[in-house]
């Protein structure tokens, strides 16, 4: 099985560093992939009900990434099996005139995972530190505050029971053209389609750069960002699966103590 550790994020990280084509945790023929990624489905819905049973913990998982880069998809097949009660999807759009008048993280408090709950965040707080520094609307001595006041938030979290999961999808420029080409052709997809994905498309190399400046930045023991390379959809959905099952599995979940007073109980 491939390593993680090459796709974590130390303060040396660049994003050049992996190619978003590269598949290292794609093993055997297509069915054989597909099985994989339906087990580990089973899997996760198994260890969401033992951290629901649990009672005393969270888990966040976080999904950053460019225009098409498959958050979507990720939720919809990595949490195929998963029962909905369990996991809660939040997407963050741009910020509401009421979000606007208060600072940026209230919205995320609104919205982190409860006690025994797993909640994903399409988009995140990290908006804050992209579209902000891409357009000009604050300058590195802000960005700077945004970076520790963002680790703050996530510190805060994990110190309260959360475990923070962090991925970056990360896909080139010429596969973001040919699904967004695909967007156009496809009539049942265009509504999937805005024009303002061409203009952020025209910044394509300002958001790579406020994304390595980002990830070094607020990737930290507590709360790491891992790089996905997501031009494969498969590759990328199977590797955020075993991620995330890895994530489960070291905090060893169990149920709690069999009740002595229904011991021998039979039901008439």
């Amino acid at each position: 099985m491939a390593s993680l550790k090459k796709y974590r994020v130390d303060s040396n990280f660049k994003l050049s560093q992996v190619s978003p084509g590269e598949t290292p945790f794609l093993e055997g023929n297509t069915a054989a992939q597909v099985a994989e990624i339906d087990a580990l489905a089973v899997e996760l819905d198994e260890m969401q009900d033992l951290l629901h049973a649990e009672g005393r913990r969270k888990v966040l998982l976080v999904l950053q990434g460019m225009d098409t880069s498959g958050k979507d998809g990720t939720v919809r097949w990595v949490f195929s099996r998963t029962s909905p009660l369990g996991v809660r999807v939040t997407a963050f759009k741009a910020p509401s005139d009421d979000e606007r008048a208060r600072d940026y993280l209230w919205r995320c408090h609104a919205v982190v995972p409860r006690t025994g709950e797993i909640a994903v965040w399409n988009r995140s707080h990290y908006e804050d530190v992209l579209v902000p520094v891409v357009e000009g609307w604050i300058d590195k001595a802000e960005a700077r505050r945004r970076y520790e006041q963002i680790n703050d938030f996530e510190r805060l979290l994990v110190e309260t029971g959360t475990v923070v999961v962090k991925c970056m999808l990360h896909i080139d420029k010429d596969e973001q053209r040919e699904r967004l080409q695909a967007r156009i052709d496809t009539p049942g997809k265009q509504w999937k389609f805005s024009m303002g994905d061409l203009e952020v498309r025209t910044k394509w190399n300002a958001y790579q750069q406020a994304y390595d400046k980002a990830l070094r930045a607020t990737s930290t023991e507590h709360a790491p960002w891992y790089v996905i390379p997501a031009n494969h959809k498969r590759h990328r959905n199977l590797m955020i699966a075993q991620l995330l099952m890895k994530t489960l599995r070291q905090m060893k979940l169990k149920a709690p103590p069999a009740d002595p007073a229904l011991k021998g109980m039979v039901i008439k």
